[in-house]
């Protein structure tokens, strides 16, 4: 099964962003008043909401379940994400951001959402004054991130964003500098960190139980099809299959090996004739060196399929085909007299809550997540870098 996020959602009649009215930057300043007196009063934070505690949550509200909305209802919003809030414990469905009115209509019947708390991208800005939304997460084609990140961030929620966080470096920069000023936490969709298999793979890894990591084999592909779809389209996507599919190769890397590139080559192959890849590329495959000494080969493609990688020190091999899709997962391992397929401790929740709840766990709690905006940077720089490495035909240095 192949992993590739459904984002289908319109994005037509999107207009420039806007100034905030004078009702709202007044909203903006008010002090928080008497939170000791009135746990429960909801307020807005002062000093630019650089304050450390949440909006709306606070660390005595152990019960309460931090709200999110969903901006961009395409498929994998609404088909893997949506559903999985009924088991969440720290988090729940309360607000829709969409372009398209037919679908904020069906999946606000659906969810029992009012119309109260659904959006446009144009009315978005007006979801400042609703106190039930925590976090803003944004499911949308790649270059509209950076925009709404900002938006949500001047709006005091928190963000989850979907990978890859932005089409640049700059742009990744930007949207930290923003959830920072404005006192919010970012987050970045990288939902395999909280699948059983990788929890499972990382943990023996750190563990010793390979010895060293010497090497990773990450693939990462599918056959794209409707050539008008905005991933191939340079402007909205940033990229192909690496910018898409081939993220979850870059990142494999990185986590495995728990270290960050020094050095970069690639080598991209793309057929021009072929109407979908017009503006983007098919085929690039990529090698890493991290200062351990490790390597890393990796693949991505949008006219192949398969979803894979194995970790290899002097003492044996962790495996796993599929690695990172939606369900499905297995695993074989070598080490220390074991040697076949290895399955991880049941998890209490899949990926996809899991990843929900941390967000809002770290809300609460005041922790940073695990894949932060800063997370999100990282890959961006080294997919520069592998598009620079491939253009030039030379090891790019990091």
């Amino acid at each position: 099964m192949h992993v590739r996020r459904g984002r289908q959602d319109a994005v037509h009649h999107l207009q420039p962003r806007g100034g905030e009215s004078a009702h709202q930057d007044l909203r903006l300043g008010l002090v928080r008043e008497n939170i000791m007196d009135e746990i429960s009063k909801r307020t807005f934070l002062a000093a630019g909401l650089a304050a450390t505690l949440p909006l709306g949550a606070n660390a005595a509200e152990p019960g309460r379940k931090l709200g999110y909305a969903i901006l961009g209802l395409g498929y994998y919003a609404t088909k893997i994400i949506m559903p999985r809030f009924a088991e969440c414990e720290h988090s729940k469905l309360v607000a829709l951001v969409s372009g398209t009115p037919d679908k904020l209509k069906t999946f606000g019947e659906q969810y029992g959402i009012p119309e109260s708390h659904r959006y446009s991208y144009e009315t978005f800005d007006k979801i400042i004054d609703n106190p039930d939304v925590d976090i803003v997460y944004i499911i949308t084609p790649n270059s509209l991130h950076r925009t709404f990140t900002e938006r949500a961030a001047k709006a005091g929620k928190h963000v989850m964003c979907e990978k890859p966080m932005a089409n640049t470096v700059a742009d990744c920069e930007a949207m930290i500098a923003a959830c920072k000023k404005a006192g919010r936490k970012l987050m970045i969709g990288y939902r395999s960190r909280f699948q059983a298999h990788n929890i499972e793979a990382i943990k023996l890894i750190r563990d010793g139980v390979l010895g060293p990591v010497r090497t990773v084999v990450a693939d990462h592909g599918f056959t794209i099809g409707d050539p008008k779809q905005w991933r191939l389209n340079k402007a909205l996507s940033g990229g192909g299959s690496l910018m898409d599919i081939g993220i979850y190769s870059l990142n494999a890397a990185r986590y495995l090996t728990g270290e960050e590139p020094v050095a970069v080559n690639a080598v991209e192959s793309t057929d021009r004739s072929d109407i979908r890849f017009k503006e983007v590329e098919d085929v690039i495959s990529f090698q890493l060196k991290f200062p351990s000494g490790a390597t890393a080969n990796c693949y991505s493609a949008y006219s192949a399929n398969f979803n894979r990688y194995r970790v290899t020190g002097p003492k044996g091999f962790v495996d796993c085909e599929p690695a990172t899709s939606y369900e499905g997962q297995s695993m074989r391992a070598r080490f220390g007299g074991q040697n076949g397929p290895r399955e991880p401790a049941p998890q209490a929740k899949n990926q996809f809550s899991a990843q929900l709840d941390h967000l809002s766990e770290c809300i609460l709690t005041g922790r940073e997540p695990i894949v932060s905006g800063e997370e999100g940077l990282k890959d961006l720089r080294v997919i520069e870098a592998i598009y620079r490495a491939a253009r030039e035909g030379r090891t790019v240095k990091l």
